[in-house]
């Protein structure tokens, strides 16, 4: 399996968020469409059944890819790690 680009996992995720954020403060059925929207294309970047997944295997993508970027190693590779 290809490994998601961290860029637009974290692109994704900050969205995923905010709009987590206004469906709690109003919910409109625009933010309700786009909540959806953003948490299939989640799934589908991180091969995820579900969002508690997806953001599990978000968060680790995101860690593995800051310790590539820092050098620092992980043992196995590090994005197979995060798939």
């Amino acid at each position: 399996m290809l490994a998601a680009d961290p860029k637009a996992v974290r692109t994704l995720l900050t969205r995923y968020a905010s709009l987590r954020i206004a469906q709690a403060e109003r919910g409109t059925p625009r933010t309700t469409r786009e909540l959806a929207d953003v948490s299939r294309r989640l799934c589908a970047m991180t091969g995820a059944t579900d969002m508690r997944e997806a953001i599990e295997r978000a968060d680790a993508l995101l860690s593995a890819a800051r310790r590539m970027r820092a050098g620092i190693g992980c043992g196995d590779d590090c994005v197979s790690q995060a798939a």
